[in-house]
């Protein structure tokens, strides 16, 4: 008799206690391989992914999806086995293709439906699942994935940017454009679309930080021209000599580490009736991703280099966007960096990460007729913001903060130096 074995909610962490049961991969009936997706669990952080410890079938689904489940609950029941076709219906785009007579094949090798499809090893399984429901055909996509594997924001960013669809013939063509949706086309004006786990968290910690925290906003304008300039100058040998470019996060994140050590207030926080002083830099990186923002953490980016914290943000920003980050990656931060400037942002009042007492807000570069030693000349400026919990940060601080921000960023030679 074939053993049976129970597929569990994993531990997701530390404060993390549930989560909702977001997408199975597999149907009951259908074979899997070991190590294949069984079913993604949407979190308040992050989605994780539940693989199969062995290769055999789904024998019963016990949470449905959208149900909310906890730590060690039984998600579904496995037979283990080699992986088999299975008694599901031949109509499902995940079914397992092992045996001989699974589908019939033509003379060229091809499949039944005659197009040639990208194998379950380039194509992860949410990806897998998307595509069959878009319609689009995956050999058409670029993977950004581990050995080229194509993920479901692959996808995404393929229909985003007006890819190809499959034709009912085998071969791509253009996707049409939709119909604009209108009260008479739909009979409806409006859409409800269930919050997921993660943007319910957003706007709890949003509100939270909002009725837990004295929030003062000062702002200040930093000429970014020698910046720039040292940037063009160095930029495609740095990527020689280190493999990621050079971009201006790096120095942002290196100048806000100079800025808290002067002001350490803006790196602490108020735990009970105390307030806790940090002696060390993880500085969250804001990034937003396919299911919402998300803040990764760059650890100790006072003991890194330049390329150090551009690697670092470059890793973290694409585990962001194929959905593997790590709930370890996304604890702990003691001050965070939002670039609102990327989406064409001029000035904003960002909102703390609790329990941290600051974030510095970056908008976009304009240029503008300023004056330097007596002369009107043009230079790319932009505008900084940081916001602070009032109850640890004086506004002298706040403001003596920025100041010193500004002074590294249009004298970044002050970084190098440590001056």
């Amino acid at each position: 008799m074939a053993n049976t074995h129970d597929i569990k909610v994993p531990p997701m962490g530390e404060s993390i206690t549930e989560a909702t049961v977001a997408d199975w991969h597999v149907q009951p009936g259908q074979g899997f391989d070991s190590g294949d997706i069984l079913v993604e669990l949407e979190t308040d952080k992050v989605t994780m992914e539940v693989p199969a410890p062995v290769a055999g079938t789904l024998k019963e689904i016990k949470k449905e999806s959208g149900v909310t489940v906890n730590v060690d609950e039984i998600l579904a029941v496995i037979e283990e086995g080699a992986a088999g076709g299975g008694s599901s219906s031949g109509g499902d785009s995940g079914q397992s293709e092992a045996s001989g007579d699974s589908s019939a094949k033509s003379d060229s090798g091809q499949s039944s439906s005659g197009s040639a499809e990208k194998s379950n090893d380039t194509l992860a399984p949410g990806a897998q699942r998307l595509a069959a429901e878009k319609g689009v055909n995956p050999d058409d996509v670029q993977g950004s994935g581990k050995r080229g594997q194509v993920t479901k924001s692959d996808i995404v960013d393929h229909l985003e940017k007006g890819g190809s669809k499959k034709s009912g013939g085998g071969s791509s063509q253009a996707a049409p454009a939709p119909a604009k949706r209108t009260a008479q086309q739909t009979g409806e004006r409006e859409e409800v679309v269930p919050m997921s786990r993660l943007r319910q968290r957003i706007a709890e910690r949003l509100v939270e930080a909002q009725h837990t925290a004295a929030i003062l906003t000062t702002f200040n304008e930093v000429d970014m021209h020698n910046m720039m300039n040292m940037r063009s100058r160095y930029k495609e040998k740095f990527k020689d000599a280190h493999g990621v470019g050079l971009g201006f996060m790096s120095f942002f994140a290196k100048a806000c580490v100079d800025a808290l050590k002067a002001f350490p207030g803006v790196n602490a926080e108020i735990r009970d009736t105390n307030i806790i002083y940090k002696n060390y830099y993880d500085i969250g990186v804001a990034v937003g991703g396919p299911k919402g923002l998300v803040v990764p953490i760059v650890r100790d980016v006072d003991q890194l280099s330049f390329a150090g914290v551009e690697a670092e943000i470059v890793r973290l920003a694409g585990k962001v966007k194929e959905g593997t980050l790590g709930l370890d990656e996304l604890q702990g931060g003691t001050f965070t960096i939002s670039n609102g400037g990327i989406y064409g942002s001029m000035m904003s009042t960002p909102i703390l990460n609790p329990p941290q007492s600051g974030i510095l807000g970056m908008h976009n570069i304009v240029k503008k007729p300023v004056v330097v030693n007596d002369e009107i000349v043009i230079r790319p400026m932009m505008y900084l913001a940081l916001s602070y919990d009032h109850r640890v940060v004086d506004g002298k601080e706040a403001v003596g903060f920025l100041v010193r921000v500004k002074e590294c960023i249009e004298n970044p030679e002050r970084m190098l130096l440590d001056i």
